[in-house]
């Protein structure tokens, strides 16, 4: 038997990021080009190749928990927990007056609770090998804790896991999210991403696989996608949750309804282990994918946020993709925002699907900043929004993700219209 399938709106969105700890703080310091990098303040980088982070500043876990509590989750469930409960407020959720049966959490991270991890096996070393591990030391590594704490805390016994696709592992969730409501298997998922890479064993582990810029002389210029002389990624931080529901159910308690989430695509490169395919293969196929389960043809899209790390491969690899998707459009802007929070890795699609609704919802496009040089073969042939946001209507925006291991992810958003 089959079932017609449900529209898909997004109703509610909450940020932890390097450029603020709300939505409208982290949109309003986006579209004015402000950096979120600096100097890593977490651990004492004198022996590490690179000494900055795009790190979230005076977040405050006692705002959101009980002291005791706080310190039976790591720091990216922290995160996930202060975005999903901005997103939930954000639209206007009474779970008292909602089938809790029918709300589901499915929540991304690439890493999980690294931080805590490394801390626990250094206690072991220095401790004479002697096995005193924090009882809590299992659930706070764990991937998919924070989709278990979500619900948890709100009582919500609708589907619940976590995805992991390494930087492409929120973007999966959210679409995993949106095809479970298509089906009818929920009502309302809570969905996103978060990460909290910053400390030794994450800088460390990526300065080793040479994936990070080392422009420890300007740390805000560090990020410079698409520009010939970039050297790798920033690493960022923090969480982006969004509230996914079916339209039905939005429409029945009035909720504001800010954008609709209208295809999604998924491919891989099937090519190595870090790197991307250099003709932007998988990219490629996850884009007409996306385009295909919208039922849209490229040239309805306004606005690409692409996954434009900063890395020499993955960078021209992306836009060799977009140029065979959409030719070479003069019309439609791409933007790289990692250029301002750097690279949330897991988080980073969760954070980019609010960057795309928010140009929806504000009718602007945030620029990508420290470029200034385009590598040649790309100079002149699309608009990267270079330096200043630039106003426009943007009706369908679509959100690019990828992930060690060839994992591609791409969702598409429209401006809801009824």
């Amino acid at each position: 038997m089959t079932k017609d399938l449900k529209r898909v709106v997004i109703t509610g969105m909450g940020a932890i990021s390097p450029l603020g700890n709300s939505v409208d703080e982290f949109w309003k310091n986006l579209v004015a080009g402000k950096s979120g990098v600096g100097p890593i303040t977490k651990f004492d980088t004198t022996y590490f190749k690179t000494k900055f982070a795009a790190e979230v500043k005076d977040f405050e876990p006692n705002d959101y928990f009980e002291r005791r509590d706080a310190r039976k989750y790591d720091l990216f469930t922290q995160y996930a927990v202060a975005a999903s409960d901005e997103a939930i407020a954000n639209a206007g959720l009474d779970f008292d007056q909602l089938n809790r049966n029918r709300i589901g959490v499915i929540w991304g991270s690439g890493n999980g609770g690294i931080l805590t991890f490394q801390e626990q096996v250094e206690e072991f070393v220095q401790g004479a090998r002697k096995p005193r591990f924090n009882p809590y030391f299992i659930p706070k590594i764990i991937a998919d804790i924070p989709s278990g704490i979500i619900s948890i805390r709100h009582g919500l016994r609708g589907l619940n896991f976590s995805t992991i696709s390494a930087c492409a592992s929120s973007n999966n969730a959210i679409i995993d999210a949106c095809n479970y409501i298509r089906l009818g298997k929920a009502d309302i998922i809570i969905t996103g991403g978060s990460e909290a890479p910053i400390n030794e064993s994450g800088v460390g582990g990526f300065n080793a696989s040479r994936a990070l810029s080392t422009h420890n002389e300007d740390p805000q210029a560090a990020s410079r996608p698409f520009d010939v002389k970039r050297d790798g990624f920033v690493m960022g931080e923090g969480a982006g949750a969004l509230v996914l529901e079916s339209l039905e159910s939005a429409l029945k308690r009035k909720a504001h309804i800010i954008a609709e989430i209208v295809g999604t695509g998924m491919a891989a490169d099937a090519y190595h282990l870090t790197g991307t395919h250099p003709e932007g293969e998988g990219a490629y196929l996850g884009m007409l994918e996306a385009l295909d389960d919208a039922g849209i043809t490229s040239e309805k899209i306004d606005y690409v946020n692409a996954h434009a790390t900063s890395t020499p491969m993955g960078d021209e690899s992306e836009l060799k993709a977009i140029e065979r998707v959409f030719g070479d459009r003069d019309d439609l802007n791409i933007s790289a925002t990692k250029s301002m929070t750097g690279h949330l890795l897991g988080a980073a699609g969760a954070i980019e699907a609010i960057v795309s609704i928010k140009s929806i919802e504000e009718s602007l496009i945030p620029p990508t900043i420290n470029t200034t040089e385009v590598e040649p073969e790309f100079a002149g042939k699309f608009n990267l929004t270079l330096q200043q946001a630039q106003k426009r209507t943007v009706t369908y925006a679509l959100n690019n993700t990828f992930g060690f291991g060839g994992h591609i992810a791409a969702t598409i958003f429209k401006a809801y219209n009824g």
